[in-house]
């Protein structure tokens, strides 16, 4: 039987986006998923969009939240509620290839893997294609990830049984922290190159704001991670020059 796929989907005032976001899941090659979508509270037609989905389709379930509390709640409460063997994230915004779950599957279950993440193509918010797909290493450590987040969240999948009982905090960059929590305690993930994702970019968010993502990534090193200033030093240079090199991709 093949293994079921659960697919949290954090959303908050994303009616512009979240029903292509959905359509991709819904013409996945691969059948055996359950689609939890969380909403942190919006205040557009983001539920209503969502429900014309889940009054279709049985394995699509809304969580409404009364209060918005962030993407990292949002996350966790998404995964409490996941029944699946892997865990496969994708951001209201984001929009996959019909083969992604089919390839990571097959990919994750020949090799025994814990966690994959694959390469994509980046959209403006009309949705047309504004780069070349951006490559991903081969594998990925704990040490390869403190100098460089090179895997974007809704790339991924995730075997349910190495997250355990990680939640993600609330803080910026709360995808990296996540990473590198579990990280920490497994093997790594590993990565597939062909773009089964096209990640939007948005003006307004946290990864357009640089200035603001600079001070995360600092305050993740010495706070999150407790490494010394020196190495910090070092691990920040490297995480910077790794993103302007990826922004000219």
């Amino acid at each position: 039987m093949e293994p079921l796929v659960s697919i949290i989907t954090p959303c908050y005032n994303s009616s512009d986006f979240v029903r292509a976001t959905l359509n991709s899941v819904i013409v996945q090659d691969y059948k055996n998923w359950e689609l939890i979508v969380v909403d942190d509270k919006s205040n557009d037609d983001t539920c209503k969009i969502v429900e014309e989905f889940t009054s279709r389709y049985r394995n699509i379930k809304l969580i409404s939240l009364l209060k918005n509390e962030g993407v990292s709640n949002a996350r966790n409460i998404g995964m409490l509620e996941a029944r699946g063997k892997y865990i496969a994230f994708l951001d209201s915004d984001d929009v996959w290839m019909e083969n992604k779950l089919s390839r990571q599957i097959a990919y994750m279950e020949e090799q025994l893997l814990t966690m994959t993440f694959c390469s994509y193509k980046r959209i403006n918010e009309e949705g047309a294609v504004i780069s070349r797909q951006i490559p991903v290493p081969f594998s990925v450590s704990y040490k390869n990830l403190l100098s460089h987040n090179m895997i974007i969240f809704s790339t991924s999948m995730t075997l349910r049984s190495a997250i355990g009982d990680l939640k993600f905090k609330k803080a910026g960059h709360e995808d990296w922290i996540f990473w590198l929590d579990l990280f920490k305690k497994s093997e790594g993930g590993h990565g597939i190159n062909e773009p089964l994702v096209l990640y939007r970019i948005r003006s307004g968010s946290v990864s357009s704001n640089k200035l603001k993502a600079i001070g995360y990534t600092w305050k993740i090193l010495r706070e999150n991670e407790k490494i010394g200033v020196l190495r910090s030093m070092y691990l920040f240079s490297k995480y910077v020059v790794a993103t302007v090199w990826k922004r000219l991709k």
